[in-house]
């Protein structure tokens, strides 16, 4: 059931959130500010020959304008030979994920009581400035730049579909997690969740799943899917949501 949910309602249009969008037989192609990504809920009857000139417009496509493209892939895609066809083509697999759906009244009532960490402050934020600390603990989590999350947090917000919490200590931002409601679908997506070195193992990233389950379930949003990475999988598995596929982005990116 959680399967057939998330294939009929995430994925396909659901993917494109408002963003330009154009169509090539089954897939959806979303145009984001410099990177292209590759949406579709299956490829049924598609093999062979017919199959690879799909892969090859999307790649082509992508590559006129400069940009990489990602094709997102799932575990129980077909056909079984995709990966392989979209190797050949030249696109380059990502770090795996696994599916992760929990119902959200369900995983209010299991965290109950644990929405909260002590020297923690919690709370939901509207503001830029809140935003560019986010970005700079981030840059601090990834060793990398991270200063673009900050715009992305902006326009995120601005949808009126994103929630966006922070955690603080001692005026400290700690770690940070967004809730993404996926309009017309029982889902909420939950992101982020990164957390300095020296705050984990205290409890915060499961305070962070608790107030986002209770937002959800209070807008009336049945389900809460992550796209869980290793370390990520087995917490929330064990707060009560189901594996349900894996996802593997596969990436183009165009010779300069």
């Amino acid at each position: 059931m959680l399967l057939t949910a998330y294939d009929e309602q995430l994925r396909g249009g659901a993917e494109s959130a408002d963003v330009p969008t154009s169509t090539d037989g089954p897939v959806i192609r979303v145009e984001y500010p410099n990177r292209g990504f590759v949406s579709y809920r299956s490829l049924e009857g598609l093999d062979g020959a017919e199959l690879d000139a799909l892969i090859a417009r999307q790649r082509d496509y992508f590559a006129a304008k400069g940009d990489p493209v990602e094709w997102k892939t799932r575990g129980h895609d077909l056909p079984a030979d995709l990966l392989e066809r979209l190797t050949a083509a030249g696109f380059v697999p990502e770090e795996r994920e696994t599916v992760v759906i929990g119902e959200s009244a369900d995983i209010v009532e299991r965290l109950a009581g644990r929405d909260s960490v002590d020297g923690v402050t919690i709370r939901r934020t509207g503001d830029k400035a809140d935003f560019e600390r986010i970005a700079a603990m981030e840059s601090t989590v990834w060793n990398q730049d991270w200063s673009w999350l900050t715009d992305d947090l902006m326009s995120r917000h601005a949808t009126g579909l994103t929630d966006i919490f922070v955690a603080e200590a001692d005026g400290e931002v700690v770690s940070a997690a967004w809730a993404v409601y996926k309009k017309d679908t029982d889902f909420t997506g939950l992101w982020g969740g990164s957390t300095l070195v020296e705050w984990r193992g205290k409890g915060i990233y499961k305070a962070l799943v608790a107030v986002r389950a209770a937002r959800a379930l209070e807008l009336g949003y049945r389900y809460l899917q992550v796209d869980a990475s290793d370390d990520s999988s087995p917490i929330l598995q064990r707060l009560g949501f189901l594996a349900v596929t894996t996802t593997t982005p596969y990436v183009y990116t165009p010779a300069n």
